[in-house]
């Protein structure tokens, strides 16, 4: 081998370990920041979040996962500054991971939710502004993944909430919950970071279905 080719080599193999460095990085604070969500530690495990996704900010899925822990956690919040805080850095958000992974179902799902959350707070308020969009959201993800666990489910639970508030019936929408359930029974992740949770909400909304 000539000196050439061997710096070319050692070139090459210095940007392959620097990649797999990298990327073991990225992944071990992953699994840190998803062991802290699931030790229900949010805050620690947004902030990490949002640290991976300003060391890599060419993949969605930091931006995902924060804009999602912020918005889950405005549900039920009474202080319109604390939702308006963190429903604006989950947008933040979004709107970064949407750049990076545009069109993308479960991103679509987190920015319905994010309009959901201001309908809950004040539906009277944030209804008419809201509501056309999240059903229009939903409806899209749908054409694009109709096959999705999480699209499904949480379409589903719009659709009853809906229906609900206009005194109508919300049995047709159980089936779409069955649905949801049969799909996350043989739904595969990507990889082992890409969103897979929801198959908990099932049973709790199929509640609705019996009273």
């Amino acid at each position: 081998m000539t000196k050439i080719m061997q710096k070319i080599a050692l070139i090459i193999a210095t940007l392959i370990s620097g990649l797999l460095t990298a990327q073991s990085d990225y992944e071990s604070g992953m699994s840190k920041a998803n062991e802290l969500w699931r030790s229900d530690q949010p805050e620690k495990a947004v902030q990490m979040y949002e640290r991976i996704a300003a060391a890599e900010d060419d993949k969605w899925l930091p931006n995902y996962y924060a804009a999602y822990i912020h918005v889950v956690t405005s549900f039920n919040k009474t202080d319109v500054n604390v939702i308006k805080s963190k429903l604006e850095k989950a947008q933040s958000f979004l709107d970064k991971g949407i750049a990076l992974a545009p069109q993308n179902p479960e991103l679509m799902v987190i920015q319905a939710l994010l309009y959901t959350v201001w309908i809950d707070y004040d539906g009277a308020s944030y209804g008419m502004m809201y509501s056309g969009k999240v059903s229009s959201i939903y409806n899209q993800a749908s054409g694009m993944a109709p096959d999705n666990p999480r699209v499904v489910l949480s379409k589903a639970e719009w659709d009853m909430g809906s229906a609900r508030y206009f005194g109508k019936d919300i049995k047709p929408y159980c089936d779409d919950v069955e649905r949801a359930r049969e799909l996350f029974a043989t739904f595969k992740p990507e990889s082992e970071f890409h969103p897979n949770w929801g198959v908990d909400r099932v049973d709790q909304i199929l509640k609705n279905c019996q009273e």
